[in-house]
């Protein structure tokens, strides 16, 4: 019997520290702390303050984090969609045109950038790439910027594929 009037007197002074603004940590010092005004006299006063200081940069860092983490995905995104714009852009014109489709394709990827995030590439550079005869392509590499000092990220993309050719329908052959 003790023992159930003990746990209703501690739930009952708990109910009551939360009440007065008492977060109920360290305002006991045992089991047989009587939950009087002298057990609750000073035991917590300032704990919620200085859990605010310490916690308070760990939260700004964790959601600067992840607006980086944001700007980093999003600009290799950009960088991505660029590349794939101009390697559509120079598949479709090599064949017609072997020595001119790269400044076009350049072009496209360009203009992609500008709609999408013109400030989000720095240092950007769009280069042509041609491993082969039949294959052209388009690579976007550029600096993401950063809130963090000290830190550089960079995103590199490319994006190829085959010369779209026309070959007629030869029926005799």
């Amino acid at each position: 019997m003790k023992r159930t009037t003990d746990t209703l007197r501690r739930a009952v002074g708990r109910r009551l520290d939360a009440v007065h603004g008492d977060s109920g940590v360290g305002s006991r010092t045992g089991p047989g702390a009587a939950g009087g005004a002298s057990a609750r006299a000073g035991g917590d006063r300032g704990m919620t303050a200085i859990e605010f200081v310490f916690l308070t940069p760990v939260l700004f860092f964790m959601i600067f984090a992840t607006v980086q983490f944001g700007l980093y995905f999003f600009a290799d995104h950009v960088a991505l969609a660029a590349a794939q714009a101009g390697a559509r852009k120079a598949r479709a014109e090599a064949d017609a045109d072997p020595g001119g489709w790269s400044d076009s394709a350049t072009d496209t990827a360009r203009t992609y950038i500008r709609q999408l995030g013109p400030k989000l590439l720095t240092d950007g550079a769009i280069e042509p790439v041609q491993p082969d005869a039949a294959t052209v392509g388009i690579r976007v590499t550029g600096n993401v910027p950063t809130i963090f000092p000290g830190l550089h990220f960079h995103v590199r993309e490319l994006s190829q594929g085959p010369v779209e050719r026309f070959v007629p329908d030869n029926p005799g052959g």
